[in-house]
């Protein structure tokens, strides 16, 4: 099938060339060439414009015809003109009298040809740019600023230029960078920094406003957002490295700023040849896949090309999605599904049996304080018995790494929670070094946007229009991203050698009330005036703050910068498995003071 385009180029590509090289006739003759001249000049032109047509098609010139103009095109066609020029010489001097073709005409012909060649290339682009102005319809085009003027933003401006269809103009840059103020990029002025913004918003009558800098520390978009808001445009933002495929940047993947842009942290340095050396080629069962975080572990597992990937969950919904979401995304891995009940023996040691696990990350897991407050006999059943079980299997059948899931609930716990978490740490800890499975413990905070989150809630009181619920006007809690999370979570399985208790660097704490404020001014709206915020008390057995470490831990850092090790005291086996054998036994219906009284035994912290 041809292509119609460039069809069209290269017939007015020869036009041009039989133009200039006749013009270049004419300028050397001063307008009168001579007969002899003439006749060799028209025998010759088919060759000339054969060398010129096959030199422009080697070097790519007709690729892209359509598409924006660079200095890369610029050089192109200077190089293209110059090879074809030379080689028309060397044909004159080698295969033809050199002396029946004058050669300042050719000298000519590059200048023209190449000039020529120019204008033909650029002026698609330049009428495809302008044409609404020249028809006066270029008052509907959305006008937009970029913040960035880095190769994210050039990327951003030049499809916002050549996709006619996003009705927008890009009125050109800002830039924190000094030296590059008042310079052109790509013909749009870096007009001032990110605090000219307001300014330049009101001068130039900006609508939208493009944030593109996807090395941007959450600080620094935290800043840029609030100068976006009080300038009353609307923003937007590109996602940083860690969420950019291969480093492409496109208009589609602009979107709404989001609370984690601004607790965002910087992008993480991975040991990958340490991760695959225990995932690739080896089969991975994941408990709790459906969840949050086990969901984001099976999409991260698959790109260590693991031989299969067993994802288990009780939950049969969430499983369905992963499941579909997994096979989209590598559709020859094989992957096995499984809903099924950790607290299920015979159900998982049938798993086992059949599939031979060779590493098993638990993530399942129950975790919500206020509800296991309530339904304590719950919270022992899942977060302890079936840790022990998964766990149990895993050494029977010689899995190679067990890595629990663990929280920062588990430390000095004061709820039910919590202390079912800081048991099955213990109990994990109690059976290392029995056998052959390295068993590791990874302990973080609260990840932004998991089910049943604050963060969710936040969105979903917004969405009423108010009022946002915060416990107290000072509880803190740590955060991170899931996948930052889960990519920690990988690393310090790879780098555990049975018996740590890997923390992950959270950074610094977070006021729930400031996230509630934050995510309120994000919809364009004011805190306290637009939508309200109520202090509803503390639930039970909810902290003000949560802690990483136990006092009598301790931590020192590990190879990697954001994963720390902490020092363990070495439990008491005996009483952590008596512990457990007493609260596997309680009835449904125990009270929940009856339980703590149990635990307090292992858990000195419960109230």
């Amino acid at each position: 099938m041809f292509n119609i385009k460039k069809i069209i180029a290269v017939v007015l590509f020869l036009l041009i060339g039989i133009a200039s090289i006749l013009f270049s006739y004419l300028l050397r003759f001063e307008f009168s060439i001579p007969h002899d001249f003439f006749i060799e000049l028209i025998k010759h032109i088919p060759l000339i414009l054969a060398i010129k047509l096959l030199v422009f098609w080697f070097l790519n010139f007709f690729r892209g015809w359509w598409r924006y103009v660079s200095i890369y095109d610029a050089l192109n066609i200077i190089t293209s003109s110059l090879i074809s020029t030379l080689l028309i010489i060397l044909y004159m001097f080698f295969a033809y009298d050199f002396y029946k073709m004058p050669r300042s005409a050719f000298i000519i012909d590059f200048i023209l040809f190449t000039m020529a060649i120019f204008i033909l290339r650029v002026s698609p682009r330049l009428f495809k740019e302008n044409y609404s102005k020249i028809l006066g319809k270029n008052s509907y085009k959305k006008r937009v600023l970029i913040v960035g003027a880095g190769s994210a933003g050039q990327m951003i401006a030049r499809e916002i230029r050549g996709n006619e269809r996003l009705n927008a103009e890009v009125v050109g840059f800002v830039d924190d960078d000094p030296t590059k103020l008042k310079l052109k990029i790509l013909g749009l002025r870096v007009i001032g920094s990110s605090e000219d913004i307001p300014i330049i918003v009101k001068d130039d009558e900006i609508q939208e406003i493009i944030i593109a800098i996807p090395s941007a520390t959450g600080k620094d978009i935290k800043r840029i957002s609030e100068i976006c808001r009080k300038s009353g445009a609307k923003y937007k933002i590109i996602p940083g490295f860690g969420d950019l495929i291969g480093g492409k940047v496109s208009i589609s993947s602009v979107r709404e700023v989001e609370i984690d842009d601004l607790l965002g942290r910087n992008p993480i340095n991975l040991n990958l040849s340490q991760i695959s050396e225990y995932i690739a080629g080896k089969t991975i069962l994941i408990t709790g896949a459906g969840g949050s975080i086990g969901s984001e572990i099976c999409r991260q597992i698959l790109k260590y090309n693991p031989y299969a990937v067993i994802i288990l969950d009780i939950a049969e919904t969430p499983l369905f999605f992963i499941e579909n979401q997994l096979r989209e995304t590598k559709s020859d891995q094989k992957i096995y599904t499984y809903i099924a009940d950790i607290k299920n023996y015979s159900r998982i040691d049938y798993i086992f049996e059949k599939h031979r696990p060779e590493v098993v990350i638990h993530a399942a897991a129950y975790k919500h304080v206020p509800m296991m407050e309530l339904h304590p006999y719950e919270a022992i059943q899942n977060n302890i018995y079936g840790t022990k079980v998964v766990s149990d299997l895993s050494t029977i059948y010689g899995v190679k790494k067990f890595i629990l899931i663990s929280t920062d609930k588990a430390v000095n716990p004061t709820n039910i929670m919590g202390a079912t978490k800081r048991i099955a740490e213990l109990y994990i800890q109690s059976i290392t070094g029995k056998s052959e499975t390295k068993f590791i413990i990874v302990r973080f905070g609260n990840v932004l946007g998991s089910n049943g989150s604050v963060i969710p809630i936040f969105r979903e009181q917004l969405k009423k229009g108010g009022p946002l619920t915060v416990t107290h006007p000072e509880v803190t809690r740590y955060f991170m991203t899931i996948p930052e999370a889960v990519q920690l979570v990988l690393q310090a399985g790879g780098m555990g050698n049975g018996g740590e208790l890997f923390l992950l660097d959270m950074g610094e704490p977070v006021k729930i009330v400031k996230l509630a404020e934050e995510m309120i001014r994000l919809s364009n709206l004011e805190p306290y005036s637009d939508i309200d915020i109520i202090f509803t008390g503390l639930r039970p057995g909810e902290k003000l703050y949560e802690e990483l470490l136990l006092d009598e831990e301790g931590a020192s850092k590990t190879e990697h910068e954001k994963i720390w090790i902490a020092k363990q005291g070495i439990p008491d086996a005996d009483t952590v498995f008596e512990v457990i054998d007493e609260l596997l036994k309680i009835p449904c219906d125990t009270d929940t003071s009856e339980v703590k009284k149990i635990m307090k035994k292992v858990v000195k912290t419960l109230k």
